[in-house]
């Protein structure tokens, strides 16, 4: 402290003073003002400290630990010996080498117990070794290397960070007696930060491993919930179902023409709408159009639009489908039923990629993804000219079978559950008990309505249920098992869809359409349920 009260750092050498017998005397006291110096050691300490700190990539690290050591503490050799647990030894890291050529290089492993690193690791204490005869305690192929490289005198400092030893930190020269204490004190410093900067470092490497491994995983569980699980809302696990899930991750990202194949209420749209999240395109719109709920006259103007006047009604100008899923994927549902007259235009919409209004002679370009789905037999159409060949092999790029519920009838399970918990839910009630007579019979039922249908009969089952078990109007259900279609020939099948279809009629009074109609009963569209009764040869003389 200085006489004004202010302090300063010094470096004080006191001696002892003793007369002829060894008596002491006295002291003599010298002091040095090395604030200057003390202020330059800390300036570039801190240097160093931040360049360590800041370095979270290993091979940086080593960069800036390289450098920083050059600032401190001069030298011929510098490294690194880091402690790997898995082989139980320190392994070099060299830092600093331009001179020293003999010595280990990267990769090499060092014995704890017969290495100057492995004492200082051990002892967690920094070892001087001031002259190359001092080594003899340790291997002798160490020190017959250190020699040849022209090193006489190291230090070795250990790395202690939150009471763990990481290793050690090594300086050698080519000069005996060295190091000086001072210079060991201020290396400490060095080394404590470095052993901070690893630590960090590790604990980085270890961070951004568990993020990928993380993020590997989350895609991986992604995957398997989307294909194995709930597919975009579709359940089921059955190899058919699979197939067609996986048919569907191929051409999603693509921007080809799909064509759903399948009977009706098997899920088409749910197939659509998969391709088209998977997409590109998912962004932007989703527009469908059920080709066959819409009269013939109009489709035109719904998938085309049309300008004021074009027609008579046509008191506004309209924007079609087409130009509504601009960007976006159009879904052409029951694609079969489109006008043979329309077809060209619809055609030449797809492949030029342009199209007029009703009522106008503006060229509109557009830009959409095309999904068809059909339960007809677009090819047996196309023979009995009923359906244009050149569109067909334009749908047709790639084809997705959907099959029928009596073809995954491992399926019948999962749905029934699902379908109870989305209708309970919904009804605020709560079902958790299905007996396994029940399931059995939903698993025996041919379903002629696929998916739909069984839908619809589950959610007739929760409203009748008042307890905590499925109460199913299982008579609906009591086709005789060989009546299914389960191991049987088609006719057979045939039968009990033509059987099942008279019960509903009966039931209804021969009432089709509307909500408490047969069609909805069946889970079926009315135009769907009209064909099939035309193909069972089903009349009102059968059910009135």
């Amino acid at each position: 402290m200085r006489k004004d009260g202010s302090r300063f750092w010094a470096n004080v050498v006191i001696t002892a003073l003793r007369d002829e017998a060894g008596h002491l005397r006295g002291f003599t006291k010298v002091t040095r003002d090395f604030t200057q110096r003390k202020q330059g050691e800390e300036a570039l300490l801190l240097q160093v400290t931040n360049k360590l700190i800041s370095s979270l990539d290993i091979r940086r690290l080593f960069i800036a630990i390289s450098a920083g050591l050059r600032q401190v503490a001069p030298h011929k050799f510098a490294a690194l010996a880091i402690y790997d647990p898995a082989i139980g030894k320190l392994r070099l890291h060299v830092l600093d080498a331009s001179s020293a050529a003999d010595l280990p290089r990267e990769d090499q492993a060092l014995l704890v117990e017969d290495s100057p690193a492995g004492e200082a690791f051990t002892s967690r204490q920094p070892l001087t070794v001031d002259r190359p005869e001092d080594l003899g305690r340790f291997s002798p192929e160490f020190t017959s290397r250190w020699i040849r490289a022209g090193l006489k005198s190291g230090c070795w400092l250990p790395l202690v960070n939150r009471g763990l030893s990481l290793g050690t930190l090594m300086v050698g020269r080519d000069r005996e007696e060295a190091f000086a204490d001072a210079e060991v004190h201020i290396l400490m410093h060095v080394a404590s930060q470095v052993a901070l900067a690893l630590d960090n470092a590790e604990a980085f490497r270890q961070v951004n491993e568990l993020k990928d491994r993380l993020a590997e995983e989350k895609a991986y569980l992604e995957e398997e919930l989307r294909t194995e699980y709930n597919f975009e809302e579709i359940v089921g696990d059955s190899p058919a179902l699979r197939r067609a899930l996986k048919q569907v991750e191929a051409v999603a990202p693509t921007d080809a023409t799909a064509l759903v194949l399948g009977e009706t209420g098997t899920g088409k749209e749910l197939i659509a709408r998969a391709i088209h999240n998977l997409s590109a395109r998912r962004g932007r719109t989703f527009v469908k159009i059920n080709c066959a709920a819409i009269p013939s006259g109009l489709l035109e103007s719904e998938l085309f639009g049309h300008e004021k006047g074009a027609f008579t009604g046509a008191i506004s100008q309209k924007i079609g489908r087409l130009e509504l899923a601009h960007q976006g994927t159009l879904f052409l549902d029951e694609v079969g039923d489109i006008p043979l007259e329309l077809q060209p235009k619809l055609l030449r919409a797809l492949q030029e990629k342009e199209f007029e209004r009703l009522g106008s002679t503006r060229t509109i370009p557009v830009n959409v993804r095309l999904i068809a789905a059909t339960n007809r037999d677009l090819a047996q159409m196309v023979k009995d000219g009923r359906f244009r060949s050149d569109l067909y092999y334009r749908l047709r790029v790639f084809p997705i079978h959907v099959v029928p519920l009596r073809e995954r009838t491992g399926d019948i399970s999962l749905l029934v559950y699902h379908f109870v918990q989305k209708h309970a839910r919904r009804m605020n009630k709560r079902i958790g008990v299905i007996s396994p007579e029940t399931m059995q019979a939903f698993e025996r039922w041919a379903w002629p309505g696929n998916v739909r249908e069984l839908e619809n009969f589950v959610e007739r089952a929760v409203i009748l249920s008042s307890g905590p078990v499925l109460r199913a109007p299982l008579s609906e259900l009591a086709v005789p098992a060989e009546s299914t279609g389960q191991g049987t020939d088609p006719g057979t099948l045939e039968a009990a869809e033509r059987e099942h279809i008279l019960r509903v009629l009966s039931e209804t009074h021969g009432v089709i359409a509307g909500p408490r109609g047969a069609a909805a009963r069946l889970g079926l569209k009315r135009t769907t349920l009209n064909s099939k009764m035309r193909r069972l040869g089903i009349n009102r003389q059968h059910y009135s």
